[in-house]
């Protein structure tokens, strides 16, 4: 079975950046979406950015501006570039794909993913 891994995470202080990476252990036709979904401690999780496979992008309105996805699709790939980390505690970072909704609101319905990578944590420090 297709698994995703991320890495690149690690602590980093307030206002740095960091750049987490997500890979699939094969290749397999992922459908439209590769996105990056975010939960912080005691909280909800929530989609922050996903990508394409046209190359189109959406962010959570909180990331907008700061963080950056991308991807490289032929090797079932993609990126976050994270800038401008807001103190948060210690939240982990999901990579997941094959989305069943293709539609731009689907972007960030966890649902509908069937791949979830284990996560990576970024602890933002003030």
């Amino acid at each position: 079975q297709v698994q995703l891994l991320e890495s690149g995470g690690g602590s980093v202080q307030a206002g740095g950046s960091l750049r987490l990476s997500c890979a699939a252990s094969e290749y397999k036709h992922i459908t439209y979406w590769m996105a990056w979904f975010r939960q912080a401690p005691g909280k909800q999780r929530e989609g922050v950015a996903a990508v394409g496979r046209d190359g189109t992008t959406t962010y959570a309105h909180a990331v907008k501006g700061r963080f950056t996805v991308s991807q490289h699709r032929a090797r079932n790939k993609v990126s976050l570039l994270m800038n401008d980390l807001k103190p948060a505690g210690t939240p982990w970072f999901y990579c997941v794909a094959d989305s069943g909704l293709d539609c731009k609101t689907g972007a960030f319905v966890g649902a509908a993913y069937a791949l979830w990578g284990p996560g990576t944590q970024v602890p933002v420090s003030s």
